[in-house]
């Protein structure tokens, strides 16, 4: 099924090493910015204190932020939790003071503003939950990358699994630097959502390949860069397709799914857009420069075949 059919090959090898090289800086900003800054980790991984409260009517989330801040609690995040009136309250460790304390402090602060609010639950993250969880979320996005690369390498010739690992990285990296930059905060399900571009990236990137090396045994007389266009020409409709269905899902719950869900949506937003440019602007350019010949992609000949090779 096609959403369209182009009927020239569009060149997008012309521009490879334009994009190569923006990419390459890009890249190489998301690693200072990580480095120089880092990433606002949420109380998920540096430890705090979560309070759930319940309003009477729809709660002004920036009223309580104010009022919150303005009693000493700083670097405090509220947000809506399943509907308007239930507010989510994250606070970070405050040396000296006491889980239950703290809560007790921030229901009286609340409800001097309202008196009708509800103190519904309180968790405390601990330092070492929240160590242990950075550590397991960096376990987790490791292993995953280690599964792509075998899957990758198994599957393609060398010169492609290649390709598709830097372009794979170059997503993860850049949606990170992003993080970094902004200073948005990095939870448990922004991880979930990186893992998941993770395979949709990949998923995107295998998609070509498979066309190339498909167009490497029908078109005998195209160039390199020819055959590669028209792989990305021919598979361009299912992309968009894809993505725009996709885009579609992820676009309601950013609007509409409300804080707790905003910056996993808007990481998977960011994460198919850099997934598609990065599977054709990124991932093929690399197997080109590598040196991909039609002699890699034809099959090994065995005693008695005769040889399928022009």
């Amino acid at each position: 099924m096609e959403f369209f059919r182009i009927q020239r090959d569009i060149p997008f090898m012309r521009s490879a090493r334009t994009t190569i090289f923006v990419s390459a800086l890009l890249f190489v900003a998301a690693i200072a910015l990580l480095i120089a800054r880092g990433l606002n980790l949420s109380i998920e991984f540096t430890g705090g204190t979560l309070i759930e409260v319940r309003y009477t009517q729809p709660a002004q989330l920036d009223l309580i932020r104010e009022v919150l801040a303005k009693d000493g609690f700083k670097d405090v995040s509220a947000q809506s939790f399943g509907s308007a009136k239930d507010v989510l309250i994250r606070l970070p460790n405050q040396e000296g003071v006491s889980n239950e304390k703290l809560s007790e402090k921030v229901r009286d602060t609340l409800r001097a503003q309202d008196s009708s609010i509800e103190l519904r639950r309180v968790e405390f993250v601990g330092p070492q939950v929240g160590a242990e969880l950075v550590n397991d979320g960096g376990l987790a996005l490791i292993l995953v990358s280690i599964g792509i690369m075998l899957y990758l390498a198994m599957r393609f010739e060398w010169r492609f699994s290649i390709g598709a690992i830097v372009a794979t990285a170059h997503d993860v990296i850049i949606i990170l630097g992003l993080f970094a930059l902004f200073q948005w905060e990095f939870s448990l399900s922004v991880l979930a959502a990186v893992l998941a571009i993770l395979g949709y990236s990949v998923n995107d990137t295998v998609v070509v390949f498979d066309r190339i090396r498909e167009n490497f045994r029908k078109m005998r007389k195209g160039t390199i860069p020819e055959i590669i266009d028209n792989a990305i020409t021919r598979t361009l409709s299912r992309t968009v397709m894809t993505a725009f269905t996709t885009q579609l899902m992820v676009l309601a719950i950013l609007f509409l799914g409300g804080e707790t869900l905003y910056y996993f949506a808007l990481t998977l937003t960011i994460g198919i857009l850099v997934g598609i440019y990065s599977s054709v602007f990124v991932a093929s350019p690399i197997v080109v420069w590598l040196g991909i010949s039609r002699a890699d992609m034809m099959p090994v000949k065995k005693d008695g075949e005769a040889d399928d090779r022009p």
